[in-house]
């Protein structure tokens, strides 16, 4: 898969010019800020707060997973 994917990014790096990829970023950040602007303060670091909420809760239940592997393979 990670084959798959090195050679789809490096197409793509092929086919648009360098210089445009970096208008590209630097049209995606500033909408990216332009975006911010518009929301109330809080909502950033309250999406932020969500996000790592959601990443420990998929980290618990790996963890949960594994143990339960581990379980069955000494049983």
């Amino acid at each position: 898969m990670a084959e798959k994917t090195s050679r789809t990014r490096k197409s793509y790096e092929e086919q648009i010019p360098s210089e445009a990829r970096e208008h590209l970023r630097a049209a995606r950040d500033e909408m990216r800020k332009g975006f911010e602007a518009l929301l109330p303060p809080g909502v950033l670091e309250h999406r932020r707060n969500a996000r790592k909420e959601m990443l420990l809760a998929f980290r618990s239940m790996i963890d949960s997973a594994l143990e339960h592997t581990e379980k069955q393979k000494t049983a």
